[in-house]
């Protein structure tokens, strides 16, 4: 009896001295992500996101305004690029600078409820954005490739208000909870944290499906087609230098009678439009395919979302997707002479250095008559 009463005592004692667990609080967890994120690269992060946030702002606006104020403009493709500059715009206004502050304190400190708000404009905004590079990509295939100019300024609305309630419903859950957020999130805006839930695992996946990888395999078969046209009709153009097309020709204005339609036009032109898109698809995939990746694992992943340079690791990859808003309109501006040509307009007389060009020009001929000739309707 003494031996067992001496081993439950010895047993008390010991369960008695041990150590409880440490909690991780907020404080500390702020205290971790400073130490990972050094000062100079913390004021590098700070400068670059103003710079970003200052550009996207003012390019975004002078797009939208371009297309307001000028009835000349208002085409389907520029309508859309409007649709996508204003996206853009409340990207910049609605996201960046909370992100911002976020980096410079290195904690959320604008409650829960926000961090639900944030995070759904926060996709409403991109997804919006992917969805108009879509429709103008195919856009593109059907002119260039089907010889078809189906996208009218009224069904360019109609899209664009399509887009923008699909993006709305599927980014709306994020606001109420569904899937939960984590707060104070370990990024510089909330994002997607580590989970075992598989409805959590379901809606990112259904989102970056929606927001990614079916946009990108869609713009990338539409891409292939124009590039597999366009090389088959560099390729006629040298077979027959000489070829004519005198009756649609003289169908479209474009030449008179007297002067043949030679095959060997300026190709450049034609498809002018068609590579301003795809430097557009270009930078959407370099700046969005890192945060796509990034946000996959970390949802499946618990050791990369608990990591201490995490939240460095985070601030990279949102500089580089909000990177493309800034880019989109100096994109529009060094492209698409329309755009080059208002935006002088736009500008103090004291700021123009370059002689003005007349602005109310207006389109013609259908986008798709330049890629029709012959009897055959053979895309040029």
């Amino acid at each position: 009896m003494d031996l067992l009463l001496f081993l439950k005592q010895s047993a008390n004692v010991s369960v008695g001295s041990r150590s409880p667990p440490v909690a991780i609080t907020p404080t500390a967890q702020a205290q971790d992500i400073r130490q990972s994120v050094s000062l100079p690269l913390q004021i590098f992060f700070s400068f670059a996101m103003i710079t970003i946030l200052l550009v996207a702002l003012s390019g975004n606006v002078v797009v939208c305004l371009m297309v307001y104020q000028r009835s000349a403009m208002r085409s389907a493709i520029n309508i859309l690029l409007a649709s996508l500059a204003f996206a853009d715009m409340m990207l910049a206004i609605l996201n960046m600078p909370f992100a911002l502050v976020t980096v410079v304190t290195t904690n959320w400190i604008f409650g829960t409820l926000f961090c639900r708000v944030s995070a759904m404009l926060f996709w409403l905004f991109v997804m919006e954005g992917v969805a108009v590079l879509l429709i103008i990509s195919i856009d593109r295939f059907l002119i260039i490739v089907q010889k078809q100019d189906k996208l009218s300024p009224q069904r360019a609305k109609c899209l664009i208000v399509v887009t923008w309630g699909l993006s709305f419903i599927i980014s709306f859950p994020l606001s109420v909870g569904f899937p939960p957020l984590d707060t104070p999130p370990r990024a510089p805006q909330c994002v997607f944290g580590y989970s075992t839930e598989p409805g959590y695992h379901a809606y990112v996946l259904i989102l970056m499906l929606a927001f990614f990888f079916i946009p990108f395999l869609v713009m990338l078969y539409t891409f292939m087609g124009i590039l597999n046209t366009i090389r088959h009709n560099a390729i006629r153009i040298h077979s027959h230098p000489d070829g004519m097309c005198l009756s649609q020709a003289s169908k479209l204005g474009l030449l008179s009678l007297q002067r043949p339609f030679q095959m060997n036009i300026d190709m450049s032109f034609k498809t002018r439009a068609f590579t301003t898109i795809l430097i557009l698809f270009s930078v959407f995939t370099v700046c969005w395919a890192p945060f796509t990746a990034y946000s996959l694992v970390t949802i499946f992943s618990d050791d990369f979302y608990h990591k201490n340079s995490f939240f460095q690791i985070s601030t990279w990859l949102l500089w580089l997707c909000y990177l493309k808003s800034a880019l989109n309109p100096l994109i529009y501006y060094w492209r698409i002479k329309k755009f080059r040509d208002a935006c002088l307009d736009l500008m103090p007389k004291y700021f123009k250095f370059l002689p003005q060009l007349p602005g109310n020009t207006k389109r013609r001929i259908q986008p798709s008559a330049v890629y029709v000739c012959g009897e055959h309707r053979s895309v040029v």
